[in-house]
């Protein structure tokens, strides 16, 4: 069988969480259960602007992306933002999350977007060298402040 990648569905909910809570992990973060939950069904309201998908192998989830669209100030099309992206660490290799970015990048398209991006940790080295093979990495520096 091969990767599966479409939208989650509600019956979904529980390995979803699984594999958003190893992603928190693996930033060393913690979101609370509130946020989850919102979260998850802001991604299963088609009229809100977050948006998911999942990675399924043989009938398991294996990955999960979250994105989201915005106006932006360089141009009338919409930006893509992909916030989100992990892979379960038993199925890496599986070019599972290549095929999440260009599920995304697919959409992005669809709706007629200019622009894709996203971003990732200096030390993570395994989704640097995936993301330099689709795309070389640009000049900006991100600066965030948490309010």
């Amino acid at each position: 069988m091969s990767v599966i990648i479409r939208e989650p569905v509600a019956s979904d909910y529980e390995q979803w969480n699984k594999l958003f809570f190893g992603y928190q992990s693996f930033y060393r973060h913690f979101i609370s259960i509130e946020v989850i939950d919102i979260t998850w069904k802001r991604i299963l309201d088609a009229s809100h602007n977050v948006s998911g998908l999942v990675a399924e192998y043989n009938g398991d989830l294996i990955g999960l992306t979250h994105y989201l669209f915005h106006d932006s100030t360089w141009n009338n099309l919409k930006s893509c933002y992909l916030e989100d992206l992990y892979v379960s660490k038993q199925s890496r290799g599986t070019g599972a999350a290549r095929l999440l970015i260009e599920g995304v990048e697919q959409r992005a398209r669809d709706l007629g977007a200019f622009r894709l991006y996203w971003h990732t940790q200096e030390y993570n080295g395994a989704a640097r060298s995936l993301y330099d093979s689709i795309m070389p990495p640009s000049s900006f520096m991100v600066y965030r402040k948490n309010l």
